[in-house]
């Protein structure tokens, strides 16, 4: 049996993300989504995720391009100049490397946003992050550790297949890039096994992030293995507003055209791809 999970990151970032993940939930194929504590429409999106309780909610634990919860004091080791988080995750990561982040600090600043999102009295089920740090080594473990005090028994596995391209035309760059990220994910995986954290069997949408429009979302459903997969997406309203903030490239307006396609729609049902959100994984 096909199982999919078609997830929408950052759940809270802006209005205009928050009404395409509704969309997508009720005129698409979007079952579960991902909450960014950090973000500034994230209220709102807590208003939505209870108007719409079978919508799966999980956490977007967020350590770049973004304002920290705690006092900047708490988690300097974490912020650029200008006392935000580091706008370029490479930074982030070259930083985290080196050793010049503290991991304690680190430790505060993930339970913090993971007490935010449960705050809002949602029920989360899963956790994810912005640009996957959630898998490097060192930090894996602390949101182990913090899944664990929290009840939170599912991750992703943002692990797309090493050869896998789905005909996106992704450069030398981020193909290396995914290979790096998988290898992390693979090592995840191994880790959440020993806590009982239950993650997807296969993930998508690492090359095509951002970009996944109508015909890489086709080749997706049509490449998908048996068991649960996960599919990674990014829809946004309104494309010119968004790109206005956030210099991502993301094509946000494609994307969620792509979850809410007749012809998408008509696969999975031909297919009989089930949807689920993470909370019928187990780690069985």
């Amino acid at each position: 049996m096909k199982r999919l999970i078609v997830n929408a990151d950052d759940f809270g970032l802006h209005s205009e993300v928050n009404k395409a993940v509704i969309r997508g939930y009720q005129k698409g194929c979007i079952r579960s989504t991902s909450l960014m504590p950090t973000g500034a429409a994230v209220e709102e999106a807590s208003q939505l995720a209870r108007e719409n309780p079978w919508l799966g909610i999980g956490i977007h634990l967020t350590l770049v391009a973004e304002n920290p919860l705690l006092p900047r004091d708490k988690v300097s080791t974490l912020l650029a100049e200008d006392g935000k988080f580091h706008a370029d995750h490479m930074v982030f990561i070259k930083n985290y490397l080196l050793g010049n982040i503290d991991k304690g600090q680190l430790y505060a600043e993930c339970e913090a946003q993971i007490a935010r999102a449960m705050s809002l009295g949602l029920n989360i089920t899963h956790l994810d992050s912005h640009q996957h740090l959630h898998t490097l080594p060192g930090i894996t473990e602390i949101c182990l550790e913090l899944m664990k005090k929290y009840g939170i028994r599912r991750m992703r596995y943002p692990g797309e297949a090493f050869l896998f391209e789905g005909g996106y035309p992704s450069g030398m760059f981020r193909r290396v890039a995914k290979c790096g990220l998988t290898a992390c994910a693979m090592l995840a995986r191994r880790q959440a096994k020993d806590y009982h954290i239950a993650m997807p069997d296969s993930f998508f949408g690492m090359l095509a992030g951002g970009h996944m429009e109508e015909e890489y979302f086709m080749n997706i459903l049509e490449a998908l293995p048996e068991g649960t997969s996960e599919i990674m997406v990014h829809p946004g309203a309104d494309a010119g507003v968004l790109g206005s903030i956030y210099d991502w490239q993301y094509h946000w307006e494609d994307e969620l055209a792509a979850v809410t396609s007749k012809q998408a729609m008509a696969y999975i049902r031909e297919q009989n791809i089930r949807l689920i959100s993470f909370k019928e994984l187990t780690d069985e």
